[in-house]
């Protein structure tokens, strides 16, 4: 297994470890219901070094990005970041991504999932059709996520940057714990507030980061977080896993990501989409909570009253903050409207759940 520049911290600390896209992760600390409130109520450490990130950089790089996302970059200024997604050639999603822009119309960062990295290198490559520079820095780049209320107030004392008005989906670089050129950016994936933190992996960088943010929040109880509280964090808020949610066959109008699909551009399955966004499509992506007890697993069957199969959960959890068990799955049109009863096969039993509102609440 691969690991992070963090990877002995976590084993310092006792976290219970597995392998998560190849890499040696941190599953949990103190419990993942601890983590998970520790995050909404105050600040916690995500170590997402496993993450990927590329350099797309020249006069052809915006025109390489266009072609590729749904999303519209050009409207990216300097500073501001951007959620999309990379559509395959049979209106599937090859990956979901951040399009960061470094600088206007010439240099771009993506950050790309750990288990999609190879994958989505070689897609855009395949679509490099301009010989783009491009450049892979996911093994010299570390990344941790410091998410939560208090994270910008634990963090401001160790820059000069201005990380506590730091906008929605905007970056700033600069020193940040006496390390040079930090990229912060505020994109977050746990509905808590916070930031990111990406710098390279050198001259002991890591460990001087981490220290001096543990130092730091020390008194405020900061807590580092595994990836099972990052989980039922997100999916709190209704944020899709690639793998899980949305993957190489489904589109993003099913998964409910039309507002990041954009049509005053030419990209893959680029007609396809319009055409599912004008005359609708057969599935739709759905938030819902158990009403019977019992929690929704991904893969799980959904059916009507008649237990016919009308669908399959793809994210389920019992949520620690809202206390009750909650999911995401994909269901037939006709089902898929707010309050409509449905039924998730556990074992051999249906259980009643109803469709609901995401952000769950």
């Amino acid at each position: 297994m691969k690991t992070t520049p963090f990877t002995n911290n976590h084993i310092a600390l006792g976290a219970k470890m597995a392998e998560f896209a190849g890499f040696n992760m941190p599953i949990s600390y103190s419990g993942i219901n601890d983590e998970h409130a520790a995050v909404r109520n105050n600040a916690g450490v995500f170590d997402v070094s496993h993450m990927g990130e590329f350099i797309i950089k020249g006069p052809h790089a915006l025109d390489l990005i266009q072609r590729i996302t749904s999303n519209d970059a050009g409207k990216l200024t300097i500073g501001k970041a951007q959620y999309s997604c990379m559509p395959n050639e049979q209106g599937g999603i090859v990956d979901d991504l951040l399009v960061y822009c470094i600088e206007e119309n010439n240099v771009y960062m993506l950050v790309v999932n750990a288990g999609n990295i190879d994958k989505d290198w070689n897609w855009i490559m395949q679509h490099n059709h301009q010989q783009v520079e491009m450049i892979n820095i996911s093994e010299k780049t570390a990344l941790l996520a410091i998410q939560g209320p208090n994270a910008t107030k634990i963090l401001q004392g160790l820059t000069e940057m201005d990380l506590l008005n730091l906008k929605y989906y905007t970056f700033v670089k600069g020193t940040f714990a006496g390390v040079k050129n930090v990229l912060i950016s505020a994109t977050g994936y746990t509905g808590a507030g916070g930031v990111e933190i990406y710098f390279e992996d050198e001259n002991n960088n890591a460990d001087i980061i981490w220290n001096a943010i543990f130092k730091a929040g020390a008194e405020k109880g900061i807590k580092p977080i595994g990836l099972g509280a990052r989980d039922t964090l997100r999916l709190e808020m209704g944020f899709c896993l690639y793998g899980n949610d949305i993957d190489d066959n489904t589109s993003p109008i099913e998964a409910g990501l039309g507002w990041i699909t954009k049509f005053s551009k030419s990209f893959t399955s680029c007609s396809l989409f319009e055409n599912q966004k004008n005359n609708g499509v057969a599935k739709r992506l759905v938030g819902f909570e158990m009403i019977d007890k019992g929690i929704a697993r991904h893969d799980y069957e959904i059916a009507d009253v008649n237990n016919q199969v009308i669908g399959r959960v793809t994210s389920g959890t019992q949520s620690p903050t809202l206390g009750k068990a909650i999911g995401m799955g994909y269901l037939e049109k006709a089902y898929t409207a707010i309050g409509s009863e449905i039924y998730i096969k556990v074992r051999n039993n249906f259980l009643k759940a109803k469709v609901v509102k995401i952000p769950f609440e």
